[in-house]
């Protein structure tokens, strides 16, 4: 297994939530994951961030990860959610709460900070 594919699986299992995106929180560099990162906010998620556009291995790597083709993907404990259309039908019904409260516990939103991390660079 390369090592960056080792980090990208660390990422996915360690952090409550992952939003792999084109660009970072402070950054965006596309609508779609303009529109996850909304959807996240909106629900007081603790958002661990990851930009797939420094290196196109990373998106490669991830894809085959996940087997889920396009930017943005969001993963709550290791399981992924989907893209931006389906985490923002599942924040508009109130079922993406319900999976994050599921998830991470009744507490969630007290953790709820924004971080970015870099799959190029040691943790």
């Amino acid at each position: 297994m390369s090592e960056l594919r080792e980090r990208i699986q660390e990422v996915i299992e360690n952090e409550p939530v992952t939003l792999f995106m084109k660009g970072t929180p402070q950054l965006i560099m596309c609508g779609n994951s303009d529109r996850a990162l909304r959807a996240l906010r909106e629900a007081g998620a603790p958002v661990t961030a990851v930009d797939v556009l420094p290196d196109p291995s990373i998106r490669q790597e991830l894809s085959e990860i996940s087997g889920w083709p396009t930017i943005p993907q969001i993963f709550v404990k290791g399981e992924l959610i989907g893209g931006a259309d389906i985490t923002e039908e599942l924040a508009s019904s109130g079922e993406l709460a319900r999976v994050l409260e599921e998830k991470l516990g009744a507490g969630y939103r007290d953790s709820a900070e924004e971080r970015t991390v870099s799959l190029l660079t040691p943790a």
